[in-house]
């Protein structure tokens, strides 16, 4: 049976458990309301851009070395026989053309000045007997037929004359025994197979010298076949080298060799690369970066505006001060300061791209 006492003190637990409710409401409700906003000073260290559609560009990173332009390199071999008396150049040594890179004394040099002196004897020789044979001709003492032989001997001998002057010519023959080896033309020395006293054959296979004229250079870079239907002639490329750390040289793709290299399983592009300062050398190592479009489009975002955590990718959406959201997004991929967005942002969309990273911590933390 209920009393005057024990329902009061049913009356008064039920205030009490409503105005407990109601406190609990209260808190809920000012939590609900709080929100975040940048300040003045972190606004000024945040950077922000605009979600683009842009075209997809993508990079392909290969290995190879720096060669000379065949077109632009020319090879010094042994015309004669002989013995190596002098060597002029070295290694990397610039020249000019008609230089004398070395001197031989040959043998077959001093039979080629014999051959001269010969040849211009029997010119001068021949010459005298057909005018004899016109002269006797004119005074009926012999017949037009003995005046054609002696014509035709003169022809052959100023043919051998003309023949062993054109070997002194190519061959920049002097007097004597003498054979100065010079430069065809003006540029680099890159290979040197002679050395002083040494015996040279006639029929040495290998070049003495090969000059190269460098102020552009190939570019062989071997892509791996998985990669061959990304390439195509006219795609940009970036070129470094571990020589000159830093510094990035820039030009295209020239050729492609459609072959495959039995020994490293890889085809050959070249790229042609601008080298006026000379910098590049034949046989540096390189690596080479070629960007081309995947002929699609997708939201771009500057590389910076993307952090990575729990396992995750995340952009912070900027709206204005007091809104602003942890975007998860799905990479499509990265090319240098440039990422692509296959899922998670529209485009016109702002993002933070610098100091975003301090936001995301105020944020998720």
């Amino acid at each position: 049976m209920f009393t005057s006492q024990n329902m009061r003190y049913l009356l008064c637990t039920a205030l009490l458990a409503a105005l407990a409710t109601s406190c609990k409401q209260s808190v809920k409700h000012e939590e609900a309301n709080w929100s975040f906003s940048l300040s003045d000073s972190m606004m000024a260290r945040c950077e922000f851009a605009i979600a683009q559609l842009s075209d997809v560009r993508n990079e392909l990173k290969l290995f190879g070395k720096v060669a000379a332009d065949n077109n632009r390199l020319a090879q010094v071999y042994p015309l004669v026989g002989g013995n190596v008396m002098k060597i002029n150049v070295e290694l990397g040594d610039y020249v000019k053309q008609g230089q004398v890179l070395a001197v031989v004394r040959s043998g077959e040099v001093a039979d080629f000045q014999r051959q001269q002196l010969d040849a211009n004897a029997d010119v001068a020789l021949a010459e005298k007997n057909y005018q004899v044979a016109q002269e006797l001709f004119e005074g009926k003492l012999n017949s037009e037929k003995d005046v054609t032989a002696a014509a035709r001997e003169l022809d052959k001998a100023k043919a051998e004359q003309t023949r062993i002057n054109e070997i002194y010519h190519i061959y920049s023959l002097k007097n004597g025994s003498v054979l100065d080896i010079t430069a065809p033309i003006s540029g680099f020395i890159v290979s040197k197979n002679i050395n002083q006293n040494e015996a040279l054959r006639s029929d040495k296979t290998d070049a003495l010298f090969s000059i190269a004229q460098i102020d552009e250079v190939w570019v062989l870079a071997n892509v791996n076949e998985t990669d061959i239907s990304r390439v195509a002639v006219g795609y940009e490329a970036d070129v470094n080298t571990m020589s000159y750390e830093g510094k990035t040289f820039h030009g295209k793709v020239d050729r492609i060799f459609n072959a495959i290299d039995p020994d490293t399983k890889a085809m050959k592009v070249l790229v042609r690369i601008p080298n006026k300062d000379l910098l590049l050398k034949p046989e540096m190592s390189a690596s080479v970066t070629l960007r081309f479009s995947e002929k699609q489009k997708l939201v771009a975002v500057p590389s910076s505006s993307i952090i990575f955590d729990k396992s995750k990718n995340w952009t912070m959406v900027f709206k204005d001060r007091n809104n602003i959201e942890t975007r998860q997004v799905k990479v499509y991929s990265q090319v240098g300061d440039v990422t692509y967005i296959a899922e998670g942002l529209q485009e016109n969309e702002k993002v933070i791209s610098r100091n975003g990273m301090m936001v995301y911590d105020a944020l998720n933390d």
